[in-house]
């Protein structure tokens, strides 16, 4: 079939719909959704330093949506303001996406799985890393330690997104946050921000793919409003262990292609 230009079996369709739908809903109540959106992409034959740029488009909505409803939650870690964050945000994104566009497919593709597998790490011990940052938090930091952390956490989103809110959550405690709306708002917010920019540079690159960008957009913004509403019965623990399998089968297809 030819969508918009693209064209693609049912088979690829279903798989990419399905991918962002999940993905959608994954991120609105947990996190995970990149799991699920850049192997689809690779598996239906987009190159893996375009699928990361494609999947990440596609998510964009979600994060902003996300944005908007902690507005009115939003405060800065204890050592930065507000435009302090988004001047790093909008920097290390853009850092992070540059660095993805001179990264060769070959070497993006080997670099993946492992990426893959620090999300999961990542997601899994979320909650430990996040009590962790809480606990050895001590006094006012220092506003380099502060700006250094919240720019390599940036960079870091702009290049491959996979576990950003767990990273940007565990700083916000290290940093003394310990309101959770509070790191809930200002972690969405960074999430729109670093990746806007990343989309931004990775279309002036040419790097995204954008029939599959916006198929996979409606029906990422389609899961996260309404597929949120059933994932939300699933229990919390069943759910957490079940984006950690799917990352870790995720990572493991990956290593295994030649």
């Amino acid at each position: 079939m030819d969508i918009l230009g693209w064209t693609t079996s049912f088979d690829h369709l279903a798989l990419l719909l399905a991918a962002a739908f999940v993905a959608g809903a994954l991120n609105a109540v947990a996190g995970g959704g990149s799991f699920l959106t850049l192997p689809a992409l690779v598996f239906a034959g987009v190159p893996p330093v375009a699928a990361n740029a494609t999947g990440t488009v596609a998510l964009l909505p979600g994060y902003m949506a996300g944005a908007w409803g902690f507005r009115e939650d939003m405060q800065p870690p204890p050592g930065l303001s507000t435009r302090a964050v988004i001047a790093l945000s909008i920097v290390g994104g853009a850092a992070g996406a540059a660095l993805l566009l001179v990264t060769p497919d070959a070497t993006f593709k080997r670099v993946v799985p492992w990426l893959l597998l620090a999300a999961t790490a990542l997601f899994a011990f979320g909650p430990q890393l996040r009590q962790w940052a809480g606990s050895t938090s001590h006094g006012q930091p220092s506003v380099t330690r502060a700006a250094l952390g919240m720019l390599g956490v940036a960079a870091y989103g702009g290049y491959f997104n996979g576990g950003l809110g767990i990273l940007l959550l565990a700083l916000f405690g290290l940093l003394g946050q310990t309101q959770l709306n509070a790191m809930n708002g200002m972690k969405n917010l960074v999430s729109a921000l670093l990746t806007a920019i990343a989309v931004a540079i990775y279309a002036a690159g040419g790097i995204v793919q954008w029939p599959q960008a916006l198929v996979m957009m409606l029906a990422a913004t389609l899961g996260g409003y309404g597929g949120a509403r059933l994932a939300r019965r699933i229990p919390a623990p069943v759910l957490r262990w079940g984006i950690v399998a799917t990352g870790l089968v995720m990572a493991g297809l990956f290593f295994g292609q030649k």
